[in-house]
């Protein structure tokens, strides 16, 4: 899902709504019957106030002026303190006493206060940002008009100019903790901080030239029923915005990274080289796996999975009777003709069409249930084709939007089918994600938090099994095709080797990129692009493989202790029916289910 982190909101985003945590007007500490739904309720509403920019990209519109300083010490002792609240509000629940439903709800809500919890107690906020996420990064997009804050009315402009009114503040804070983390050793490597610089001084960011400056995009675009009035009112009001707040913030913020924190900057690679760095990433493996595995069973299952997947992958050599070694076969298929049988972009998209044809009927065999929500296969729009990766655009719960598969063909002559097209359709499109997210926002008896909820190991987990449904589904007949889908699989279990390799301090970035490219046909820009994702964001890369595995083992599992009771599309529909699940809770969730079967 190439919004790689919707969730990373996790990190960025909170303020205004802290007053709403005092006692006096909690709904939380108000005396109210202790029922599960009712507490998860109020915890989502106060959540949405700490969280407004989760909130703007849902379409909730109440909290579009609030930017607040989400990293900021009383601002985040003011979050564990409600977190805490929630907390001891559910202690008065009767857990026994719950439907297996509810049981889920809890369970859910436990594992994420806790979670939130321990990750304050390793210090995210002393690194506020990185170059591969935080708000720096998303604010941009969010301002031109073309991201979720809206631009449709004059309340819409009002709105955006008051949220970024404080974006300064929260720059500041940022240098701030920059600087007690750099007090404490607790910093960036280098290698990512060569690269934040530029970002900050990017051109459309920073240019005095107002037509060519990012955060002027919803003046150049003014509604058509804008009068003249308004248009000159925001026009000043916008260029006093990006003139006095936003070019200065990020100016600011890109001297202070290459004079002060640059030199300071470690030249490790790994967050094992931190103080309590073995914990921190213990911590993340934990919190982005919603597992109990160690670093080390997940480096060991990695290298495992990469070596069953490369003995795939000389069969499909033996197929099609490639006579070099492996390594040679992998950089073939990027260069042989017969990967590249397309002239036009309306041919590719046929081919994701007939794609979604081939399997429609299969479909009715493995789910019972399915989305309400439209699906459409669409080319990525010439604008931001270049740099654009297929993606998933989750739909509106009210039908309006539908689901949309965006797929950019900047030259269809170069497009190569050993990208895994057919994967890519299963996990990005149907069954994968268009299936899982739109159930989970179609059902409204789902707490709110839980219908726009995400794990990554659960949702890119779901995703990547459905790749594994292709032969079940009548598909990777094709020799090429079946390669990309090996590719495909390969991508996440090397991501299990060098995630753990790079912070358990067993590999460092240059070794990392090596192992990476003799298994992955990616070129060098590409390959350093994903390894220092991996170094800004420990345990992240881990969730896709160990989503994947546990759904196909629980699948095996009650597949072979069930015998002729299993059906695969109640199982699917068990799986999907309650959303995004940490994936022990999942495995409480479908032991329950195996014995109603």
């Amino acid at each position: 899902m190439n919004k790689i982190f919707r969730r990373i909101l996790l990190i960025i985003g909170l303020s205004a709504g802290l007053a709403s945590c005092k006692k006096s007007d909690s709904p939380l500490t108000k005396e109210t019957p202790l029922e599960i739904d009712s507490i998860a309720a109020n915890y989502y509403e106060q959540y949405l106030k700490l969280y407004p920019l989760e909130a703007t990209a849902q379409g909730d519109l109440r909290y579009n002026d609030q930017l607040p300083v989400n990293i900021d010490k009383d601002f985040i002792s003011g979050e564990i303190s409600f977190y805490n609240t929630v907390q001891n509000q559910m202690k008065k629940v009767d857990y026994e006493a719950l439907s297996d439903e509810d049981k889920t709800t809890y369970d859910v809500l436990d594992y994420t206060l806790k979670d939130k919890i321990e990750r304050y107690a390793y210090h995210p906020e002393y690194i506020p940002f990185s170059q591969f996420s935080g708000l720096p990064l998303d604010f941009p997009l969010l301002g031109s008009g073309q991201g979720s804050q809206p631009f449709k009315t004059e309340k819409d402009y009002e709105d955006w100019l008051k949220r970024a009114e404080k974006f300064p503040v929260w720059m500041d804070t940022a240098i701030e903790n920059f600087r007690e983390g750099t007090a404490n050793n607790y910093v960036l490597p280098k290698k990512l901080v060569v690269k934040m610089i530029p970002q900050m001084r990017a051109e459309e960011i920073v240019t005095p030239d107002f037509e060519k400056n990012i955060f002027y995009g919803p003046v150049k675009n003014f509604p058509k029923n804008f009068t003249d009035a308004q248009k000159e009112k925001f026009t000043v009001l916008f260029k006093e915005l990006i003139s006095k707040k936003i070019i200065p913030a990020y100016t600011k913020m890109g001297d202070y990274l290459e004079k002060e924190y640059l030199p300071k900057a470690r030249n490790s690679d790994g967050i094992n080289a931190l103080p309590k760095g073995k914990e921190i990433y213990s911590y993340y493996v934990k919190s982005w796996t919603t597992t109990g595995k160690t670093p080390e069973e997940i480096n060991k299952i990695g290298l495992e999975q990469v070596a069953g997947i490369r003995a795939e992958m000389e069969k499909v050599k033996q197929q099609v009777k490639f006579s070099g070694s492996l390594d040679e076969f992998i950089a073939h298929v990027k260069t042989d003709p017969k990967a590249f049988p397309y002239k036009t972009s309306q041919e590719v998209l046929d081919g994701f069409n007939a794609i979604l044809k081939k399997i429609t009927p299969k479909l009715k065999t493995m789910f019972t249930v399915t989305p309400k929500t439209a699906f459409e296969i669409r080319q990525t729009e010439k604008f931001r084709e270049a740099s654009a990766s297929a993606e998933y655009v989750v739909g509106t719960p009210d039908g309006k939007r539908p689901g949309i598969f965006y797929i950019p063909i900047p030259d269809p002559a170069k497009f190569n089918v050993t990208s895994g097209m057919e994967s890519l359709f299963l996990h990005e499109a149907i069954p994968g994600h268009h299936y899982q997210i739109s159930l989970q926002q179609e059902n409204t008896t789902l707490p709110k938090f839980m219908r726009f909820g995400w794990f990554g190991a659960y949702g890119e987990g779901w995703a990547l099994y459905c790749e594994s449904l292709g032969k079940e589904f009548g598909l990777y007949t094709d020799p090429y095709q079946k390669m990309g889908s090996l590719s495909d699989e390969m991508l996440r279990a090397v991501r299990l080797v060098v995630d753990t390799g790079l912070h358990t301090g067993t590999m460092n970035r240059e070794e990392a990129i090596k192992y990476f490219l003799s298994n992955i046909s990616y070129d060098e820009a590409a390959a350093t692009a994903e390894i220092e994702r991996y170094m800004a964001m420990p345990g992240q890369a881990l969730s896709y493989k160990i989503g994947a595995l546990k759904i196909r083992e629980l699948r095996d599992q009650y597949q072979q202790e069930l015998g002729s009771k299993f059906s695969l599309a109640k199982f699917h529909d068990e799986v999907l029916n309650q959303g995004c699940l940490p994936l022990d809770v999942l495995d409480r969730k479908m032991q329950l289910w195996a014995k109603k079967q």
